[in-house]
């Protein structure tokens, strides 16, 4: 079925009226469109979705709003909007999650409609209704649709009456230690802990045995009273090694509703996703491709039921379990754009954003059914200011050095952040979403890690290097991916760390090498010492011949490199008794500089980043770090004081002490809970003995590295209360 679209809009903004005239079995069928006004539209939200927003926004011709906090003054969303206002402070409770706040700026700015973005007030249904009561549109489904999906357990009797599949499980009223323990026994572990309300890995814990169960009910129900303010619980079956599969749905004012196809976001860490694709895999598959079409028609079909079951407008996700059958069940519906919605954009060629404002202002469904057409594969990878080799800890920091791969039709860089911004420590780590597109999951995996090796930042611990080793993966490659994917093939996507190549020791010298000389260069040009020893070889090389030592540091060890200055400006380097023979030069290209090196006759051309006494190298064969050891006067004296104990692992509040003076704890007891990066983190002991001292009490602010238990053994704790009789 065809369709053409004549719009009659305004001379300003969006005041689109259509008419879609289709032909169906060769009759011509008018379909009169609705009518709406934005103009100008508030994003309440940040970051890379408040940029995407925008873009969007722009390209329509209506007016973007930014709100923005202290901690983002300066960020990359308050410079793109046509107008920005101030809310409050970094705390997210004080500025980004004030509806107030908003819906003063909104009314202020002239705002015709708030777009919310994710996470933040997306899902928030009283914020929907205070939009509505101030005739401000909310671009977002209805506030029932929101309240009906948002508690999990109300979710769940309404997919089930409207025929969409569902798990077992336990989402009664009865919220006891009691009765949720009993109702686990009865489904059998292990069992999924949920916050009935709320998303994003946020307030749900495994547990695996009856042991655990309560731990893990009262580690849920801390995090969901601090996300969602509400700490009501579900229980269901844990379905060992599914898929987290989701269908991107669309609603209208006007009772149409439509899926954009599926996407498998089963990869994930701490029940959060990572890299996320479009379309679904079939399992056990050499040839990997597609899921079935029977299959890929009964998830979309099941997924406009739960659409239609709550009259659903605007851009949904219906997630669901898929077990190695290909069974599925419902699990929730996140009303609100997903974070992964470019993957669905990419194989169907939509904006839906663009979606998002049409039928916001009361238009009909830009295409039905039978014209959204699948082509082609699509990845998505969510890139985060994390150390993945530290259980995937967040992380916060400059940027120091930013440099990404071209976009294109075929990629595309999502992202509120630029080179020298900060990664807040208020805020979710992601610093982008790099997203590429080829004719099928092969070519489109291929692009993926062409595009990883491209990326390139110094300044804090990212997970890129992590994301090459899942997405070339032999099972990735495959398409054999379960939630349980890490966990499966820890081995093999954190293998031990290898120490740089001779080569590359020798390169990491050479590019401090030229940089010397570059300064060298830039002082004789400024230089009026007729006595300088540089004032007189203006640049030039000088015609002999001479040895020196360089250190370089890696990790803890110290590794010699003796430079020899050839004659003919080439240099003979000995590593560890190999002796290489090294060229090359520095040329810079779009920005970056790149190490044009020979080394004993192997070309390659790296790019590279010398910052503080450290550098970098990045190539299509991976990335290597060399520093240059910092001399004994200048280090530093560590002032953790956590000899023995525990210390911050980052910037956070202290949300619960476990311990106190006296107590004996074992390797990996529970000490602390700590809230940072919007993430509840349980601090450890690092080994057995009694607690000295706490640093902290409950409510407090600790910095990273900051010392928070004080251990001591438990003999020297013996020792020392014998002294004192």
């Amino acid at each position: 079925m065809a369709a053409v679209i004549l719009k009659f809009p305004t001379l300003q903004g969006l005041r689109i009226f259509t008419q879609k005239v289709s032909w169906t079995k060769g009759r011509v069928r008018f379909v009169s469109g609705g009518g709406g006004r934005i103009e100008k539209v508030l994003i309440a939200n940040r970051g890379e979705i408040a940029c995407r927003v925008m873009r969007t926004a722009k390209k329509m011709g209506v007016r973007s709003v930014a709100v923005y906090s202290d901690a983002d003054r300066h960020s990359m969303h308050v410079a793109m909007a046509d107008e920005a206002y101030h809310i409050g402070p970094a705390a997210s409770q004080q500025s980004y999650l004030s509806m107030e706040k908003v819906l003063e700026v909104a009314k202020r700015s002239g705002s015709h409609a708030v777009h919310p973005g994710y996470g933040f007030l997306s899902e928030n249904t009283e914020f929907a209704e205070a939009c509505k009561q101030e005739g401000i549109i909310f671009i977002g489904p209805p506030s029932s649709a929101i309240r009906d999906m948002g508690i999990k357990s109300t979710s769940k009797h309404i997919m089930s009456a409207a025929g969409v599949p569902i798990i077992g499980g336990y989402h009664g009223d009865d919220q006891s230690n009691e009765r949720l323990q009993a109702e686990a026994a009865r489904i059998g572990y292990p069992v999924m802990i949920k916050a009935v309300r709320g998303g994003g890995g946020k307030g749900m814990r495994i547990a695996r045995s009856d042991s655990d169960f309560l731990e893990q009910l009262e580690s849920a129900r801390r995090e969901a009273r601090k996300s969602f303010n509400d700490d009501v619980m579900l229980v269901e079956k844990f379905v060992e090694d599914p898929r987290h599969v989701e269908v991107q749905v669309f609603g209208d004012q006007h009772g149409n509703a439509v899926y954009l196809f599926e996407r498998d976001c089963s990869v994930q860490r701490r029940h959060q996703k990572i890299i996320e694709e479009a379309p679904g895999v079939r399992r056990a598959s050499l040839t990997v491709p597609t899921l079935a079409p029977e299959v890929r028609r009964k998830l979309g079909e099941a997924a406009v039921k739960a659409a239609k079951a709550v009259n659903y407008v605007g851009a949904g996700t219906v997630e669901f379990i898929m077990d190695a059958q290909h069974n599925f069940y419902f699990m929730e519906m996140n009303t609100r754009l997903q974070v992964e919605h470019p993957v669905s954009e990419m194989i169907t060629g939509t904006d839906l954003v663009e979606w998002q404002l049409r039928v916001a202002a009361g238009e009909r469904l830009p295409l039905l059914q039978d014209d959204i057409v699948l082509s082609g594969h699509s990845f998505e990878a969510r890139i985060y200011a994390e150390d993945p080799d530290n259980d995937f800890m967040p992380g916060a920091g400059p940027l120091l050095h930013l440099s990404t791969p071209a976009a294109d039709q075929h990629t595309r860089i999502e992202t509120g952040v630029r080179e020298g911004d900060e990664v807040s420590a208020h805020y979710d780590p992601m610093i982008a979403k790099l997203v590429v597109w080829g004719e099928d999951r092969s070519a489109a995996l291929k692009k993926l890690r062409y595009c990883l090796r491209q990326y390139n930042i110094v300044g804090l611990n990212t997970n890129i290097d992590f994301l090459l080793s899942l997405s070339g993966h032999p099972a990735f490659e495959a398409g054999e991916v379960t939630t349980g994917f890490i966990p499966q093939h820890y081995a093999d996507l954190f293998p031990a760390p290898r120490a740089p190549s001779g080569a590359t020791l020798c390169q990491a010298a050479l590019g401090l090498v030229l940089q010397e000389r570059t300064r060298t260069q830039e002082f004789t040009q400024t230089s009026n010492d007729p006595y300088s020893p540089f004032g007189s070889s203006s640049g030039r090389r000088i015609n002999i011949l001479f040895n020196r030592n360089m250190t370089l540091q890696l990790g803890d060890k110290k590794v010699d490199v003796e430079v020899t200055y050839n004659k003919d400006g080439s240099y003979t380097m000995r590593v560890s008794q190999k002796v290489y023979h090294v060229t090359g030069d520095v040329e810079t290209e779009g920005g970056a500089s790149f190490l044009h090196c020979s080394v004993n006759g192997e070309k390659s051309r790296p790019k590279l980043v010398i910052l503080d006494n450290t550098v970098h190298l990045f190539s299509m064969e991976g990335s290597a770090e060399v520093s240059v050891p910092v001399p004994k006067y200048l280090a530093g004296v560590s002032g953790s004081g956590a000899q023995g104990g525990a210390v911050a692992p980052m910037t956070g509040t202290i949300e619960k002490v476990l311990v106190k003076a006296g107590d004996k704890v074992a390797v990996g007891d529970p000490l602390m809970v700590m809230i940072a990066m919007k993430m509840e983190h349980t601090i450890r002991a690092p080994k057995s003995g009694v607690i000295k001292k706490v640093f902290f009490a409950e409510g407090s602010q600790a910095n990273r590295h900051a010392a928070l238990v004080e251990l001591e053994e438990e003999e020297e704790a013996e020792e020392g209360e014998g002294g004192g009789q």
